[in-house]
């Protein structure tokens, strides 16, 4: 028997310390790094973006792919590929992530509020964001872990 499966997930996480790190020379490729790294998991990355201090994700994952192992893959795989590239010596990224369900007819809006980052956090900090992203997601936020 086959599986069947429509798992949609935005994904967000944030540099160590919420550092500007990943500048406007690398970011592209960092994000299609990222999107490398999700399709060679076995998942599809529908949207990739950000800004300096963290990245959104649109994903498809696969059947047998948990979401924790996809974020775990996503950011050791990219931590060490801007290491060893010496794109961003030193680099690392914060130890927690974001993962929202969506459903399929939330795949326009929420690839344009990926798209849309660099307006977005013009007058919104990541911070704000995901307080925002956890109350609309229904999920309680506890502040000793919030951000760590």
């Amino acid at each position: 028997m086959h599986s069947y499966t429509a798992i949609l997930y935005h994904i967000t996480f944030a540099t160590f310390d919420r550092r500007p790190a990943i500048t406007s020379q690398f970011r592209n490729r960092l994000h299609g790094y990222l999107g490398g790294t999700a399709n060679n998991l076995d998942a599809k990355a529908l949207e990739i973006g950000g800004v300096a201090d963290h990245v959104h994700l649109m994903v498809e994952g696969g059947p047998t792919l948990a979401v924790a192992d996809l974020v775990g893959k996503l950011k050791s795989n990219s931590s060490r590929w801007l290491h060893d590239t010496s794109l961003a010596p030193g680099f690392d990224w914060q130890r927690g992530y974001g993962a929202f369900s969506i459903s399929r007819s939330d795949v326009p809006s929420v690839g344009r509020y990926i798209r849309d980052q660099e307006n977005h956090h013009r007058t919104l900090t990541f911070e704000e964001e995901l307080r925002s992203l956890l109350r609309e997601n229904e999920i309680a936020i506890d502040e000793r872990y919030f951000l760590k």
